[in-house]
Parts: structure tokens; C-alpha cells; sequence
């Protein structure tokens, strides 16, 4: 007899760097990364949204500092976080004049826990060389990672210039795309190299190479990753808004998530008006989650209907279901440690209810069309309750709850029925 083995994930092996006590690369898990949209220089406000983001569950967050107000902020910033327990390290983002702000403002630097700094507009000409050693030497004072962040949004045109004479001028020129892509390995590469020789430790130093096509991101990346050990942050940059944004984002990252490349990521989708901002945290833990390389809430299997299940209530408790695990994890997080790899299924009729039920932690089966109006719910594989009525929702998240505590924190569970075959009314659980 034959047997189909899983693909393993073997990942790239690279140094590891801390940032803010947070270990990224070296084999670390691969760590979820996001941005605020705030004015830094609106204190309350970015204090306001980095905590939304750290609840839930961006592990370090950037904001922009690109004004001498926005770098003035950063320190009461870091203070108010710290008062409200939020400890997620804060990345400073520079563009332009980021040599000038931490000149004027040094307690920036300090309340930083990592620059991210792109090579392609640190400065121009004869300045770029001196702007970019300032803020490497900033990074070497105050002991800070640095992130070198290519984007071939704006890329460094002397470089892409150079190359693209250098193409020219052989035998058998490349297309003018392969050397873009090559200028944007080159520019991470050589910035490193520079980075190395103003004295900035090499486990201080993570790399990017952004770009907005899926397939030029793997390209990118893969050729990256064979050049150098540095850990890699991975993001698709202007994915998009909505299901375009998720879907671009998925489909690049998942390939290199799959082939062991990438230490840190985020997901960079356009917020609807008014959007919420942590829909992006939320996508980037879904992907390593679904994928099975980190585990960071609860998983809700649910089928996606059909002819058999007219009614909209598996899908209204699916939703319920899955919004209550995910306002439940702040506070469980620290009280049931595993919980987050628990697993339940949400399920619309008979076909592949049962079954899945059986396969999840906890599951329910709900009635489809015309079946039995009765949702059976399996614990660890075993049937233990039949539940009816009008209350199903609330007393299935009581069982939840119940699991979560006896299985996770140790305490004795709730009294349940004595017989599994039993079909109660909802009204009689106690």
C-alpha cells in the first residue's frame, strides 16, 4: 500500500535579528508585521490604532515619521503604550529626510525599536552616501535593526541606470524587466554591504524587496534568498483594496511561505473608507495559520452552502462563531496557552457535517433542508449532545467556553447531559 506524504516547509536558513526583544529570522516563527495610517504627529490617535493593531495580534508595527512634529511624537507615543500595557515595538519609517528628523530629534531613535530605511530615496547624488551613513550610524548608537526596504516604486535610478547600461553594452542583452528585478536585489544587497562597512552587525540587518506583481515578487524573492542570509520581510506592496488585495497578497506569499522563504510579513491592503485597519493583521495570520505554520486563533471550518441548506442560519452561527473566537483571544491568550490551535467546525446539513465535526475539536452539525431539525455537536470526536430549539447559538458558545477552560486552563467541566443520544431542548442544558 501506498501512502501521499505531506509536502514539509523547510525554512531558509538565515541569522536572527532581535527587534524589540522580538526574534525574527534564524528559525524563528515567522512573525506578523503592520502599519499605521494615522498622523504620528496626532498622538492620541496613532497611540489609539497601535493598540488595535497589538490586540489584534500585529506583533511589530510601523508608523511614518516623515515630519519634525511626527518625530517629536514618537516618544510620548512609546510612553502611552507602555502605560496601557501594550508593549508591540514600534518601526520607524523614513523617507527623505529621516538623517534630518533623528538628527533633531535623537529620542526618536531611542524610542524606536527598528528603522526601516529605503535606499532608493535616502537621498540623491553625492548626498545620498552621507544621508544613509547618518542613519545607519543613528541605528549603531542607539543599538536598532535596521530594515532595508526596496520598493521598485522607487527604486534607486542611478543604480537601475547603471545596470541597464551595463545590459546594453553585452553580447546577449537581458529583457529590460529581468534587469529591474535584478537592480532591485542589487540595491538591498549593495545598501547591506554599505550598512556592514559604517559598522552596523549583520544580525541587525533584515531586507525587503517590494514590489506589486505576484509573479515578479517571486522572482524577487527567490532570487534573494539564494544571494544572502539576512532574515527576509515579505510583502506584496499596493496589493489592493478587498478580495483583490487578499488574493495577490495569498497568492505571492504563499508560494514563498511555501518554499521556506520569508521571516516577517505584512499585508498591505487598501482599507475602505473608514475601513478597519486590523483587516490586514487578520489576513496575514490567516495565511501562515491555514498554511499550518503558525497558530494564533481558533479555526472555523465551515462549508460554503448549497441547494441543501436554504436557510441562512449555519451561516449566520459560522460568522458569530468565528467573530466570538477572535474577541475571545486577547483574553484567553495569556489564560489557555494553546488555545489558539484549536479547531472547530461550523456545519450546514447532513452530508459532511457529522464528519467534519468528528475531525474538529468541537463541531455542530446543523439541520439542512428538510432534515431533522436537530444540530448534534461532537466533542474530541465523540457525539455528546443533540441540541434543538431556538437558542442554539448561545449555548453552543457556552459548550466553547466550557472546552476552552476544562481543556486549555484545567478546570472541571460543566455538568452535560448522560446521554450523547439524547435530543434535548436548548433550554435544559444547564
Amino acid at each position: 500500500m501506498t501512502a501521499i506524504d505531506r509536502p514539509l516547509v523547510t525554512r531558509r536558513a538565515s541569522r536572527r535579528a532581535l527587534v524589540g526583544g522580538i526574534p525574527i529570522g534564524g528559525g524563528a516563527p515567522i512573525v506578523v508585521q503592520s502599519m499605521t495610517n494615522t498622523d504620528t504627529a496626532d498622538v492620541a490617535a496613532t497611540v489609539a490604532q497601535v493598540r488595535e493593531l497589538a490586540d489584534a495580534g500585529s506583533e511589530l508595527v510601523r508608523i511614518t515619521i516623515n515630519t519634525s512634529e511626527a518625530a517629536a511624537a514618537v516618544s510620548e507615543i512609546r510612553r502611552r503604550l507602555d502605560d496601557l500595557g501594550c508593549t508591540a515595538p514600534l518601526i520607524g519609517d523614513f523617507h527623505y529626510n529621516g538623517h534630518k528628523l533623528l538628527t533633531e530629534q535623537p529620542a526618536c531613535a531611542q524610542a524606536l525599536a527598528k528603522f526601516r530605511i529605503n535606499p532608493g530615496n535616502v537621498g540623491k547624488g553625492s548626498k545620498r552616501d552621507s544621508q544613509f551613513a547618518t542613519l545607519i550610524e543613528f541605528a549603531i548608537e542607539y543599538d536598532k535593526p535596521v530594515r532595508i526596504g526596496v520598493n521598485w516604486g522607487s527604486l534607486d535610478q542611478a543604480l537601475l541606470a547603471r545596470m541597464m547600461d551595463d545590459n546594453a553594452r553585452a553580447a546577449t542583452p537581458a529583457d529590460a524587466d529581468g534587469v529591474m528585478r535584478e537592480a532591485l536585489v542589487a540595491s538591498a544587497l549593495e545598501s547591506a554591504q554599505q550598512a556592514e562597512t559604517l559598522g552596523l552587525a549583520p544580525d541587525r540587518i533584515i531586507l525587503s524587496c517590494k514590489v506589486s506583481s505576484v509573479q515578479d515578487l517571486i522572482a524577487v524573492y527567490g532570487g534573494l534568498a539564494r544571494r544572502c542570509d539576512y532574515p527576509l520581510h515579505l510583502g506584496l506592496t499596493e496589493a489592493g483594496m478587498g478580495s483583490k488585495g487578499i488574493v495577490a497578497s495569498t497568492a505571492a506569499m504563499a508560494i514563498l511561505l511555501q518554499q521556506g522563504i520569508g521571516d516577517t510579513l505584512r499585508v498591505s491592503l487598501t482599507p475602505e473608507p473608514n475601513g478597519d485597519r486590523t483587516r490586514e493583521v487578520i489576513v496575514a495570520q490567516e495565511l501562515l495559520q491555514t498554511m499550518g505554520l503558525r497558530s494564533f486563533t481558533p479555526m472555523v471550518t465551515a462549508c460554503p452552502g448549497c441547494g441543501r441548506t436554504t436557510s441562512t442560519y449555519f451561516q449566520e452561527l459560522a460568522q458569530r462563531i468565528q467573530t466570538f473566537l477572535r474577541t475571545s483571544m486577547p483574553a484567553w491568550r495569556a489564560r489557555y496557552p494553546g488555545v489558539e490551535a484549536m479547531h472547530v467546525a461550523v456545519m450546514g446539513c447532513v452530508v459532511n457535517g457529522p464528519g467534519e465535526s468528528k475531525l474538529a475539536n468541537l463541531g455542530i452539525s446543523l439541520p439542512g433542508t428538510g432534515e431533522t431539525p436537530v444540530a448534534p455537536v461532537y466533542v474530541d470526536g465523540r457525539k455528546t449532545v443533540t441540541l434543538k430549539g431556538e437558542r442554539i447559538a448561545e449555548e453552543f458558545e457556552r459548550i466553547v467556553e466550557d472546552y476552552v477552560r476544562t481543556t486549555y486552563g484545567g478546570d472541571a467541566r460543566s455538568p452535560q447531559p448522560a446521554s450523547a443520544d439524547r435530543t434535548i431542548a436548548i433550554k435544559a442544558i444547564a
